[in-house]
């Protein structure tokens, strides 16, 4: 039976019916199943008949048995001779379907098999076409350059290669940001942009550029998908919600990065000024007349300048002739030069240690003036805290002193203010109690909806998580079925073509008489069985007669002999032991 099932899903799924990996027998078929592998087999036999009927199981009763008997009339039409009617599609028998099943197999054509295996569309036939052209090339053994044939020259040459360089291109793409100057970016895709080919500097560079662009298109969408599912769902906002808040995000680092770079330039705006003004400051304490412009920034060409031309002529000439003088002569030894070379640099060192003293001098008054200064402006903010706080006493007993002279009326004024404000105070409560036990309500009601929406969302977001692994548990299946499906056709392509299709009708045909066979003996087995079961049920009901009229007899005698009531136990045993 499992061979015929098989054979018969086999021919079945290549007149198009869709039948499922895990249907492995007729027994597992369904009432839309049904319908729809005897509508495919009818318009494969007969197109005329079986383009009119529906392949689909309509919901009406009513038209799920007008249907059933037009397939039954089709069905009758083409021959069949066996027991057919709307309940063999509605209230499937596996007998039945089974024979149905094999008749209509049995009248498929012969070239149906091969035409069902046949491509259709466009786009499969140019696969089709090229995988016939990569299979032919790939079955040419190679041959070294020198011993190729003409027509072997087109397939086996290397041809003209190229380096991978890709450039950026320019794709239409519409989103959401786009949809008020919608007719704008139309009107620049359609007249301004260039086609894709035309975007790159070399022709050469368009297939590098593109597969660069898909590469980039498909990393970004992985890594869209890969934060969504580890941050995007625990945030609990939409993706437009989400990729906006991290926009946002991004943007305030940008400027706070755009900030902490713009500060040096701020602070070498200010330091020319602060080493001016300490510049003055030392000039004060007569420090300037030796250091000059030690603390003003400049470059060392600016320095040279200053020194160079912004001398006295006096002092121009007099250093000059003192470069004469410390050039070496022809009477000067070298020691005397480097003697006086280290008296320079120990006379510089001098100046150097006393600039750093008066530096640190003037640092340390610095900090005093600041301490004073700011010990100064808190003494000060005291003084105006107290001059306020006094401000407001003699404010408020001036008003009293003014109210003195009328003590009494302004007393009842003031009494009757007071009395005013507190029957003000109590309204005023009452109000807000009114208004604060609705607002309570409407607060607590808030409270349960928000937890029960918080509930909602985690349990969503756990389906959501379990959708997420049955998809992958599903992708994965599908890779590994792919896997099995793509061994099971090289199989097939490699097993032989040669077997006719007689020969599976012929063995079809055995089983089927083999089991009719089968079915004659089952039928024999159970009306032995229906005899055994009858003579059962008459000796039963004649022991449980016999057994009755005994009791009787013997329950009168067992009242007067002790033998008889020894017998009448006995019988009961026997009885409790049938029963059982």
């Amino acid at each position: 039976m499992e061979e015929v099932d098989k054979i018969l899903i086999h021919s079945l799924r290549q007149t198009g019916t869709d039948v499922a990996e895990d249907i492995q027998s007729v027994k597992q078929f369904t009432s839309e199943l049904i319908v729809e592998a005897v509508v495919r087999c009818l318009r494969v036999i007969d197109p005329p008949l079986g383009n009119g009927l529906s392949a689909t199981l309509p919901p009406g009763m009513s038209a799920r048995f007008r249907l059933g008997m037009s397939l039954a009339q089709a069905c009758q039409d083409l021959g069949y001779k066996g027991e057919i009617g709307y309940q063999t599609f509605l209230y499937s028998n596996e007998p039945e379907i089974r024979s149905l099943l094999m008749f209509l197999v049995e009248k498929l054509p012969r070239e149906s098999a091969e035409a069902s295996d046949q491509p259709t569309g466009k786009l499969a036939l140019l696969q089709k076409s090229i995988a016939d052209q990569i299979k032919a090339q790939l079955a040419v053994s190679w041959v070294p350059p020198s011993c190729r044939l003409p027509f072997l020259c087109q397939t086996q040459s290397p041809g003209v290669s190229h380096s991978f360089h890709s450039q950026p291109l320019s794709l239409p793409h519409f989103s959401k940001a786009s949809g008020k100057n919608l007719k704008e970016v139309k009107k620049y895709y359609k007249d301004f942009l260039l086609p894709v080919t035309a975007q790159p500097s070399q022709h050469s560079s368009v297939p590098a550029s593109l597969l660069e662009h898909h590469a980039l298109e498909l990393s970004a969408a992985q890594e869209w998908e890969n934060e969504w599912n580890s941050q995007g769902l625990l945030s609990r906002l939409s993706p437009e919600d989400y990729r906006s808040r991290k926009r946002a995000r991004l943007q305030k680092r940008i400027l706070e990065q755009l900030r902490v770079a713009a500060q040096p330039c701020l602070d070498s705006q200010n330091a020319p000024r602060s080493g001016q003004d300490l510049a003055e400051l030392l000039h004060s304490f007569g420090g300037a007349s030796i250091g000059g412009n030690v603390l003003t920034k400049g470059t060392r060409f600016t320095h040279t300048e200053k020194f160079t031309f912004t001398q006295d002529p006096e002092k121009a000439a007099q250093q000059m002739a003192a470069a004469a003088n410390s050039l070496p002569n022809s009477h000067q030894s070298e020691e005397d030069l480097r003697a006086r070379q280290q008296e320079e640099v120990a006379s510089l060192q001098q100046q150097l240690q006393q600039l750093s003293l008066r530096m640190e001098e003037v640092g340390g008054d610095i900090k005093k003036f600041t301490q004073s200064i700011s010990q100064v402006s808190d003494e000060l903010k005291q003084w105006e805290a107290s001059n306020m706080e006094k401000e407001a006493s003699v404010r408020v007993k001036k008003q009293t002193v003014d109210l003195l002279p009328d003590a009494e009326n302004n007393l009842a004024k003031l009494q009757a203010l007071v009395e005013s404000s507190a029957k003000r105070v109590a309204s005023l409560s009452s109000q807000w109690e009114k208004h604060r036990a609705p607002l309570v309500e409407e607060h607590q009601r808030l409270k349960e909806l928000s937890s029960s929406h918080e509930l909602e969302s985690s349990r969503k977001l756990s389906e959501i998580k379990d959708l997420h692994d049955k998809i992958r548990q599903s992708a994965e299946d599908a890779k590994k079925k792919e896997g099995l499906y793509k061994q099971l056709m090289k199989e097939f392509e490699n097993l032989p073509k040669d077997v006719s299709r007689s020969a599976y009708t012929m063995r079809i045909l055995e089983i089927v008489g083999n089991i009719k066979k089968q079915k004659e003996e089952i039928t024999k087995i159970l009306s032995d069985t229906k005899d055994l079961q009858k003579e059962i049920n008459s000796l039963t009901g004649k022991l449980d007669r016999t057994f009755a009229v005994t009791d009787e007899l013997v329950f009168k005698d067992a009242k007067k002999d002790e033998s008889v009531r020894k017998s009448y136990k006995y019988l009961a045993a026997l009885h409790e032991v049938k029963e059982k």
